[in-house]
């Protein structure tokens, strides 16, 4: 697809009509391995396991699970609306805290209002095709917006990963990195590890070498330090959710940056798209937050790094409140709350 930007970097999926491929993200940096998907249980376990992950390409990949589905029974003369809300809701179960992977899905549904159902599978094939080509555009928009809040020779802390990998297309909170680092402003990037699956490490830092930005990594307890020592210009997350009021919900760990933050004077934005935003909750009080498998936080890779019998709190996600944001960067600018669709 053709942008007035930079080079597209390289992107979490391949859909080739009877199959999408997926880049494998547990895999990375050491080894870039393609997972095929050809129906919906397929795709749900790979976004409940991380193959693929980001709150807006899990919504798109979701839709292309949808479709999938759909083409594999009406082949085998099963296709019906009570079993494709069925397939609707079993993959909008796999992550519930991101907003993006309902909004997606419910849209490629809304798709077919109106429609014979003997155009239901090339209708959402065409809808999935259309989310993927819209998170080209969009992540272009709100990594130009997002780069105009980056100084020149700025050093950016962020946490998670948040570019292409997350997004497809150019990202959000690291697009606007890529973005001012297209522009010759020589951003200098830290990056927190994230544990406990090491999205920061292992994702963050990769995007950054592939695209030829300075990138350091730090501990995520390393934070508050680093803001002391390094002269950190501003910090910039992505969201997996936003509510009506502000508050955000993103990786675990961002709430710990934005009172940080705070502390140090340091402005702190959240880059996410539209769809992020959930106008049917007014605060994040409301906000399901995922929590994960124990065994993310008892192993480091292969080795157990806890005693046998400890319990473990595995928080996915954690929220922020809106008074320690700064502003919201979308593909249509920044913006503030209340927000009202």
């Amino acid at each position: 697809m053709n942008v007035a930007g930079p080079p597209l970097p390289p992107q979490p999926f391949q859909f080739r009509g009877e199959f999408l491929d997926l880049l494998d993200q547990r895999e990375l940096p050491t080894r870039q391995i393609w997972i095929s998907c050809r129906n919906a249980a397929k795709v749900h376990h790979a976004i409940r396991k991380m193959v693929v992950r980001g709150a807006p390409v899990i919504g798109t990949v979701a839709a292309y699970g949808l479709y999938l589905e759909a083409k594999r029974l009406a082949a085998a003369s099963r296709l019906t609306w009570n079993r494709l809300l069925q397939v609707a809701d079993f993959l909008k179960s796999a992550r519930p805290t991101a907003v993006n992977l309902a909004w997606a899905v419910d849209r490629a549904l809304s798709a077919l209002q109106g429609k014979n159902s003997a155009t239901w599978v090339e209708t959402l094939e065409a809808e999935a095709d259309r989310q993927a080509q819209e998170n080209v555009r969009w992540t272009l928009s709100i990594a130009r917006f997002g780069a105009s809040l980056i100084p020149m020779a700025a050093t950016v802390l962020t946490i998670c990963n948040t570019g292409p990998l997350a997004t497809g297309g150019y990202g959000t909170a690291l697009g606007a990195v890529l973005y001012a680092h297209w522009e010759q402003k020589k951003p200098q990037m830290f990056a927190c590890e994230t544990r406990p699956y090491l999205q920061g490490a292992r994702l963050t830092t990769w995007e950054l070498q592939q695209q030829n930005v300075p990138v350091t990594l730090i501990t995520d307890n390393a934070a508050a330090w680093t803001m002391e020592r390094k002269q950190i210009s501003l910090v910039l997350v992505g969201a997996d959710r936003i509510a009506c009021n502000g508050d955000t919900a993103n990786k675990v760990g961002t709430l710990g940056l934005a009172i940080l933050s705070r502390h140090y004077g340091i402005p702190f934005y959240v880059v996410a798209p539209l769809s992020s935003f959930d106008f049917h909750c007014e605060t994040g009080a409301t906000i399901l937050v995922e929590e994960r498998d124990p065994q993310e936080v008892l192993y480091c890779g292969r080795k157990r790094i806890a005693p046998d019998g400890v319990s473990v709190f595995n928080p996915s996600f954690d929220v922020t409140p809106a008074a320690f944001i700064t502003g919201y960067v979308t593909e249509q600018g920044l913006m503030v709350p209340p927000f009202r669709s």
